[in-house]
């Protein structure tokens, strides 16, 4: 009996270190790593913490998409993001200053770029520069400005103006939300609906001196550049 239940023991454990062994041949190397000791690598992000990607309409997350409406095109994160920059761009050529194709830029390479500030938020196409050579202070009418606080108030935070930074760059407009963030989603799901509504979106022809078009501009405006 006791020789039986040795023998049953022996061939039980063998099994388990034979299955042991073949989960083992198949571990992620992230596992793999993590048994050995290692921490896998992070990948870069940008500093409003999206992934930084190495190229564009290729293995990647970027890709260049059209604007609605205006013949222009620019490379951005594909599907959220891509709806609330590309709202942004539309809705400034309709209502600030048209944007000829060489004053549109979106996705670059992270190199040359200052990593902790936000203009690395082009290299995660998280970010879109009009008019790139036109980024210091004072830029705009104050008519074009307040469009510009409406445009902001319609992405209800989730998208700063470089203008509104410390180190001022006119020019720059980016997600101010992480991946994570679910506004980000419900700002874009609302901004689709729009384009989906006719007589709503960019190009709709809304009034930006209306009292309630204002409030919520000013209210966000506090926010985002106190004075």
């Amino acid at each position: 009996m006791n020789h039986e239940i040795t023998r049953r023991t022996v061939i039980r454990t063998a099994a388990v270190i034979g299955a042991g062994a073949g989960i083992g041949s198949v571990l992620p190397a992230a596992h793999a790593s993590a048994v050995e000791g290692r921490t896998p690598k992070r990948p870069a992000t940008s500093a409003n913490g999206w992934t930084v990607q190495a190229n564009a309409d290729r293995d990647s997350q970027v890709w260049t998409r059209p604007v609605a409406g205006t013949g222009l095109s620019v490379p951005v994160w594909i599907g959220d993001v891509e709806a609330i920059l590309l709202h942004v761009v539309r809705r400034f050529h309709y209502e600030v200053e048209e944007i000829s194709r060489v004053d549109l830029a979106g996705w670059r390479p992270v190199k040359g770029l200052r990593r902790g500030l936000p203009e690395s938020n082009l290299a995660s196409g998280t970010a879109v520069q009009i008019r790139p050579g036109a980024s210091a202070a004072g830029g705009f009418f104050p008519l074009q400005e307040l469009v510009l606080r409406d445009i902001l108030a319609d992405c209800e935070g989730v998208v700063r103006w470089g203008g509104d930074d410390s180190q001022v760059d006119e020019s720059l407009f980016y997600i101010d939300a992480g991946p994570q963030d679910e506004r980000v989603r419900r700002v874009a799901d609302k901004l689709r609906g729009w384009d989906a509504t006719p007589g709503e979106g960019a190009g709709a022809g809304v009034d930006v001196l209306s009292p309630s078009r204002r409030r919520r501009a000013d209210r966000l405006a506090r926010i985002q550049h106190p004075a």
